[in-house]
């Protein structure tokens, strides 16, 4: 009886092992997939299902987004492939293997996003984007493939940096093609070419495209007029091909004045993570710019490829795009007020001026005169800072002619501009006369310079053939008849 009570004991303690053992084995493999605190959201996809042991992953099966029978035994042949995939091979061709058995088009496993988890089994996993869920300054991460394991994901994504920058020169004072450095700011005369700057660095995630899109977009106000003469550098070397310059004839409709558009930048020699690209361009400043604080304003802006999971060439449905990035062109007029003997005297017509700029080679540029209907005031429009010589070519009749006047225009804006308050960048305008001869007074929105300009009245002086020959005229007569009467009565007497 004992030994009965002892072998069913037995066999009860043999069965609870087996039952434990049962209950482990059947126990799956868990792990958990964090998605990082961002706006992103991930998608996961099931590609193998397996037992985990390290990094390694046996009895595989095919998972939920599996291209096989979900369950069911992967075939050697395929796991060999994936095994013998290269390790120096670029993340691009690595995943050109990888997707092969995945169904992306199919719905996830689970999608995640900001600091969320997903408990996933054991198993190999391909981790992406929403697709069309990131726009703006953004990209999409690279694919993430991983053998669960916990999982904490990690962005991989990068976007182009950009900026757009404008040259000034002062022409009094520098020789042509004497410029500042790149800055934001500005001031010229109307008629001149301005030349501007774009430039794009390369994302840093740039290898893990196949195709990538890249192009300037640029608008100017209608004080500027595209000359039309873009040059294209990349890491400061010129090129000539791999892209193409559109402007508004070429069927551009999204108000830009032009745009500069590299179909797939991977065409172009020597173009890594990290290079620049540039183009340098020049524009016209025309007598339909602001004058003033007001400025004249170009923008621009980069779009870009941000889906390094996207085999697509050209422009994507959905880019990237930087903010637009502002610069700013500044010109001013002089006004010159006619009046007679004094600043505050009354208006004088008949006078006629020219205004001439005083050059670094010596030489003198003529600026245009509007002068008003009733010939007292004269508007030189479009000057920026420098050197000139105001010159009375014609003097109202009566009034004396004046010497020359040379006056220096000087205006101060910031270099550096963030692009919002525009009528903050020009912060002075004055003229500074050199002989003291016209005193400046500036508007307040700095858009010109007034000054009057006096001439006086000619002086009468004594002049001969006057009223003092006239008296000895008549006196003389007086005498002559007097003698003649004088001769009469003597000769009357005698007889």
């Amino acid at each position: 009886m004992k030994k009965m009570k002892r072998l069913v004991a037995l066999a009860l303690s043999v069965v609870m092992v087996l039952a434990m053992s049962v209950f482990a084995f059947a126990a799956e493999q868990t792990f958990t997939i964090t998605a990082p605190a961002t706006t992103h959201q991930y998608e996961i996809y099931q590609i193998f299902t397996g037992d985990l042991s390290g990094s390694t992953l046996s009895n595989v099966k095919w998972g939920q987004n599996g291209t096989g029978t979900t369950g069911s035994t992967v075939a050697e042949a395929v796991l060999t492939e994936l095994a013998n995939i290269d390790a120096n091979s670029s993340d691009s061709d690595k995943l050109d293997i990888i997707k092969k058995y995945a169904k992306l088009d199919h719905d996830p496993v689970a999608t995640i996003s900001n600091g969320n988890t997903y408990t996933a089994a054991a198993g190999y996993y391909l981790i992406k984007d929403k697709d069309n869920s990131v726009s703006g300054l953004d990209s999409y991460t690279t694919y993430i493939v991983k053998v669960v394991g916990d999982v904490a994901i990690t962005p991989k994504a990068a976007v182009p940096s950009f900026e757009k920058k404008i040259k000034d020169r002062n022409d009094t004072t520098g020789a042509d093609n004497t410029y500042t450095d790149w800055q934001d700011s500005a001031d010229y005369d109307i008629g001149d070419d301005v030349p501007f700057k774009l430039e794009g660095t390369v994302a840093s995630n740039y290898a893990d495209y196949k195709h990538y899109y890249f192009a300037f977009h640029d608008v100017e106000e209608q004080g500027l007029a595209f000359n039309n003469d873009a040059k294209v550098y990349v890491n400061g070397v010129e090129i000539t091909s791999g892209y193409t310059v559109k402007t508004k004839t070429d069927g551009i409709t999204d108000g830009c004045t032009f745009e500069v558009e590299f179909e797939d930048l991977k065409d172009i020699d020597g173009v890594g993570a990290g290079s620049k690209i540039t183009v340098e361009y020049t524009s016209k400043l025309t007598d339909k710019a602001n004058l003033g604080n007001q400025g004249n304003v170009n923008k621009a802006k980069l779009v870009f490829s941000n889906n390094p999971n996207s085999d697509q060439i050209g422009k994507p449905d959905k880019p990237g795009e930087t903010p637009w990035d502002n610069v700013i062109v500044f010109t001013y007029q002089v006004v010159v007020n006619k009046r007679a003997e004094s600043v505050d005297g009354d208006k004088l017509s008949g006078a006629e001026f020219t205004l001439e700029k005083e050059l670094k080679d010596g030489s003198k540029k003529t600026i245009t005169v509007v002068k008003s209907d009733d010939g007292t005031s004269f508007t030189f429009k479009g000057l920026d800072d420098g050197k000139y010589i105001l010159t009375e070519t014609k003097t109202p009749n009566e009034y004396n002619s004046i010497d020359p006047i040379e006056f220096t225009v000087k205006a101060d804006h910031t270099i550096t501009w963030d692009g919002t308050n525009r009528t903050g960048v020009l912060t002075s305008l004055t003229g500074n006369q050199e002989d003291g001869k016209i005193t400046f007074a500036p508007k307040e929105d700095k858009s010109e310079l007034v000054t009057n300009v006096v001439n006086k009245k000619g002086s009468t002086l004594p002049s001969t053939g006057g009223i003092g020959t006239t008296i000895f005229y008549v006196v003389g007569a007086i005498l002559m008849v007097g003698a003649a009467v004088l001769l009469i009565t003597k000769r009357r007497a005698e007889n």
